[in-house]
């Protein structure tokens, strides 16, 4: 179980909750990583407002990982926390087994540092370019990649940011409370997955005048912003070797080659969140929120990214074993989400808190 209760429902979106109900379908609580109150933790009380949709908390409320891990960590006198520095590479024993140093410019100075074991969590994209940049004698495709695999299989989840219109006012200030499953493993009328529906940060003013034509009427724009209820769509995208991060020169600029794939479900959850605008008391209608990507999300929005070292039992098939060490180093392990061999339709990020935590059990027992 969740160690604390879900964030309670706004008046707007706990009519949205009860009408989807009568409906028919099974909205829930989404899990949301604020603090609520100081009771909590000892950090500042949450004020709702909608800073936690990307951006940093200003009183520290958001239980991201700067407050949730980072700086509780900070507090032993054992973890030093090394800024401005950029890791260049990973030099390994002459044995190719062991990693011996991480290689590190830091403010143009060259560093260097070693331990028994080195853990990578760079994000997806840049984790598989670390290992290729260290490519060596021993690794000559780059560190653990002998299967072929480092950088291949890269994911990012096919999503839509849409928004409808509510024929009342929606005061809301944190939307990001329902999210609703009843298509995620698939449908009536269609047997294969279609995704997730949640809501994502409450639309304003500023954000329709921005992408609006310049003749259409300010005030008008206005009246959308106060009467928008905003929807987030997720589906799964598949993993495809030829998916991948590749580096294009020697300084290790990253080259993505990717086609989109799944597309069907997406759009068939589209219609299906369409469908129910009549039940919810909102226009019957769908608007792209361009402000979140629009559309579907494009290839530069990285948030979700994963599977460029995908984990598994065989290394032919797979870069890390099943406790994210690499299966051709004795001590290194990538714990990000680069592990992930398919990606779901939610957001990555308990899964990625899951598993660090398990593998973090794992080298806990192996240090001892």
């Amino acid at each position: 179980p969740y160690p604390f209760p879900p964030v309670s429902h706004e008046p707007r979106i706990q009519e949205l909750t009860d009408n989807l109900k009568r409906a028919g379908y099974h909205p829930s609580f989404a899990p949301t990583g604020i603090l609520l109150n100081e009771a909590d933790m000892a950090h500042s009380q949450c004020l709702r407002c909608d800073t936690c949709d990307g951006f940093p908390c200003l009183v520290h409320a958001k239980a991201d990982a700067e407050v949730i891990a980072v700086r509780p960590a900070l507090a032993h006198p054992n973890v030093t926390l090394v800024t401005n520095a950029h890791v260049q590479k990973l030099e390994t024993s002459a044995s190719g087994r062991e990693i011996t140093k991480v290689v590190v410019d830091r403010d143009g100075q060259r560093e260097e540092y070693s331990g028994d074991i080195v853990v990578v969590s760079c994000g997806a994209a840049n984790s598989a370019r670390l290992l290729l940049m260290s490519a060596n004698d021993k690794h000559p495709h780059g560190l653990a990649n002998g299967s072929d695999m480092v950088g291949r299989n890269y994911m990012f989840h096919n999503a839509i940011a849409l928004v409808a219109l509510s024929k009342r006012e929606n005061p809301t200030r944190f939307q990001k409370t329902l999210t609703l499953n009843d298509f995620y493993l698939g449908a009536p009328d269609y047997e294969f997955p279609l995704g997730n529906i949640q809501m994502i940060g409450k639309s304003k003013g500023p954000m329709f005048h921005d992408d609006a034509p310049k003749f259409a009427p300010g005030w008008t724009l206005d009246q959308m912003a106060k009467h928008a209820v905003d929807f987030w769509l997720t589906g799964e995208d598949l993993p495809l070797p030829q998916n991948r991060v590749t580096l294009r020169n020697d300084q290790g600029e990253i080259q993505l080659h990717y086609e989109f794939t799944n597309q069907e479900p997406i759009n068939r959850l589209r219609k299906k969140l369409q469908s129910m605008l009549e039940h919810l008391d909102l226009h019957p209608h769908l608007i792209p929120n361009n402000v979140y990507l629009g559309k579907h999300i494009p290839i530069a929005g990285v948030g979700h990214q994963s599977g460029t070292c995908r984990f598994g039992a065989d290394p032919k098939t797979s870069v890390l074993d099943t406790n994210c060490k690499a299966h051709e180093l004795d001590n290194l392990y990538v714990v990000d989400t680069s592990f992930f061999p398919s990606i779901g339709a939610v957001n990555p990020s308990l899964t990625a808190i899951s598993n660090a935590l398990r593998v973090g059990d794992h080298l806990l027992q192996r240090l001892k």
